[in-house]
């Protein structure tokens, strides 16, 4: 983890928080059905090699992609379970790709491919998951749904309520939707996702007002109200390359990009959370951050007998 407060995103800390359940995030059939901390220490010991030495050559290419992957992994767990189904391309229950949060938006996976590539070489039906505290030997699902990715995934114009009962409902709880929000602190949205806010908000023909007006012209310059921005892309905060706290500083000054989370500051209790990661040391944010993407790293796992070793990320064997 970062040592220097505000210091760039560097891929080995990208690797704990993205790559949880994805690249075949598998276990030999016949070996204990339990998640534990070095399941592949004897199997395939130079797997957080090959995992970082991926995510890092992805990330001198792109900027962007340690918030994508980290989209991916929230958005694969979040739809009954972590079992990578979000990387099939196709079931008899449609592709999670094609959902409405996800189409066109969710972006990395051929940096999980290129990995499991490496990984297949040198452990053929084996592994693929990241490192850090995090109890291994997932095994993939075989179906996906499209229907159930519309619906259970959190939606940026959603009250808080609604959200932080979807979370509840995966075992997460207040201070995960807090926490796991925080993970906009680097990245960018695309401008359909929120420039209902700029211009006509809840029909009002005005913006929103718990949003800033001096962010107003900026934004509205990024985002003009015709459907040709709706893909636009603007900074989900102020120092969108790095994971900071940053994005609990834009909270506190009205400048959250997203309805859903400047919503955090409308309620006493998620409030007070975000006035703590704001003004206290960033290591408190990191650390609980961290111990939030194990809880969410372990919803709805299969292990054992269940699910199936894929061959390739995107399609069932």
């Amino acid at each position: 983890m970062p040592t220097a407060m505000g210091q760039k995103l560097f891929p080995y800390f990208t690797i704990p928080f993205c790559l949880m359940l994805f690249l075949s995030p598998l276990i030999l059939p016949l070996v204990s059905s339990q998640l534990n901390y070095n399941f592949y220490d004897y199997s395939c010991p130079r797997l957080s090699m090959m995992v970082s030495y991926g995510v890092w050559s992805a990330l001198k290419n792109d900027t962007r992609i340690a918030a994508s992957l980290l989209r991916l992994h929230f958005h694969d767990c979040f739809v009954n379970g972590c079992d990578g189904s979000v990387l099939l391309d196709d079931s008899k229950d449609g592709s999670e790709k094609n959902a409405f949060p996800n189409r066109k938006s969710l972006r990395g996976f051929e940096v999980i491919d290129n990995i499991k590539a490496d990984v297949e070489r040198f452990c053929p039906s084996t592994v693929g998951g990241p490192y850090w505290r995090v109890p291994l030997g997932r095994r993939d699902g075989t179906t996906a749904s499209e229907m159930d990715a519309n619906t259970q995934l959190p939606s940026p114009v959603e009250p808080l309520q609604n959200i932080t009962a979807k979370f509840i409902s995966k075992g997460l709880d207040l201070k995960d939707v807090v926490v796991l929000s925080g993970g906009h602190t680097i990245g960018f949205a695309q401008c359909f996702t929120f420039k209902g806010r700029l211009f006509d908000f809840r029909g009002s023909g005005k913006p929103d007002p718990s949003l800033d007006p001096s962010s107003l012209p900026n934004l509205q310059s990024k985002c003009p109200n015709k459907d040709a921005s709706n893909s636009n892309l603007a900074p989900l905060d102020s120092s969108a390359d790095r994971f900071d706290n940053a994005y609990y500083t834009n909270l506190k000054s009205n400048t959250g990009l997203l309805e859903s989370d400047q919503a955090l500051m409308g309620d006493p209790q998620t409030a007070a959370m975000v006035n703590f990661y704001s003004t206290m040391n960033q290591y408190y944010f990191y650390n609980d951050f961290s111990a939030s993407m194990v809880k969410l790293g372990n919803v709805g796992v299969l292990t054992g007998q269940n699910g199936q070793i894929r061959k390739k990320c995107g399609s069932v064997n």
